[in-house]
């Protein structure tokens, strides 16, 4: 890994799987149909998305970004690093596997809305705790940490809860972000919420999505569960909720700040909700009001889903300019 100058260390860090996706371009066709199409690759991976959000719209801002997590010596490694490059993530503390492949998602979509993924993880969990390095936090303003990079393998789990700790030493005024990012595909939920807990007392700002936050907590009505989950230790727990838009629930604001979804063409809902988290963590890190960082980060995932693929090529004008 190439040692960095202090003041080109990231403000921002993720860590966790890296992946390509390779997606039905049509509805309803099911993986074992032989000789179906498939579009891709795609640079994917939930918190890569999250970090190619928070570049692309933070650069303007003066927030760097960097990202810890392994691809293999393969052409699609090749290409997540060359998006991930192009949009200014800093990917000096990704590792190259010599022994293992790229990890690949299959991505099927059927017309209710759900999606079927079959995973082929090569080096996507071989993140591990040695990949996570003390000095490359001497700049650290937030950390995000992903429930898919928990989930993946005990490596990258182990990696996550040593970049938490590591940040809060850094910096103990450091944002950690968690999206929990709940794949019952990869693991029982029983375990998924084990593996959460010590995330959740150590988060300032959760995202989840109203069925995640209903598993987080048991109950069964997304506003009692976010105002249940504050009570674990977030400052704040912001509700995405789609084409509805999203709802932020604080302490002093237990009512919640509801702001509605931009009106767009959906083209492809895949990676929306990690560009929404990305974006609206560049809003707090400004120190916006939180109605304006929930706005911006409407408008950012509304113009995801009118691109395929999961890391869309927005730009911080586009962003502002469906704000007005």
């Amino acid at each position: 890994m190439m040692k960095k100058d202090e003041n080109d260390l990231p403000d921002i860090i993720s860590l966790g799987e890296l992946l390509v996706e390779i997606m039905r371009p049509d509805k309803d066709v099911p993986h074992g149909i032989i000789g179906a199409t498939y579009k891709g690759p795609y640079p994917s991976g939930a918190p890569a998305i999250f970090i190619d959000s928070a570049a692309r719209l933070g650069d303007f801002y003066g927030l760097k970004t960097g990202f810890i997590g392994v691809v293999g010596n393969d052409e699609f490694g090749e290409s997540i690093l060359k998006k991930l490059t192009r949009d200014k993530v800093d990917v000096s503390q990704i590792r190259i596997s010599r022994n293992k492949t790229t990890g690949i998602a299959f991505n099927q979509y059927n017309s209710d809305g759900t999606r079927k993924f079959i995973f082929a993880a090569g080096a996507a969990g071989d993140t591990s705790p040695k990949d996570v390095k003390k000095e490359y936090f001497s700049n650290v303003k937030a950390l995000h940490v992903m429930g898919s990079a928990l989930s993946i393998s005990k490596s990258s789990r182990d990696a996550c809860y040593k970049a938490i700790k590591i940040t809060k030493k850094m910096n103990p005024e450091a944002i950690i972000s968690f999206d929990p990012n709940l794949r019952s595909e990869m693991l029982d939920i029983n375990i998924i919420l084990k593996i959460c807990r010590p995330v959740l007392k150590k988060t300032d700002i959760l995202l989840p999505s109203g069925e995640e936050a209903n598993m987080l907590t048991g109950l069964k009505n997304f506003e009692q569960s976010c105002i249940k989950l504050l009570e674990e230790g977030p400052s704040m727990v912001v509700l995405k909720k789609g084409s509805k838009g999203a709802t932020l629930y604080t302490q002093k604001n237990k009512k919640g700040l509801t702001v509605p979804a931009f009106k767009v063409n959906e083209i492809d809902p895949t990676g929306a909700g990690d560009t929404f988290g990305g974006a609206f963590l560049i809003g707090i890190l400004n120190d916006w009001k939180h109605e304006k960082a929930l706005k911006f980060a409407c408008a950012a995932g509304a113009l995801k889903v009118k691109h395929f693929g999961p890391m869309p090529e927005t730009s911080l004008n586009e962003v502002l300019s469906m704000l007005g």
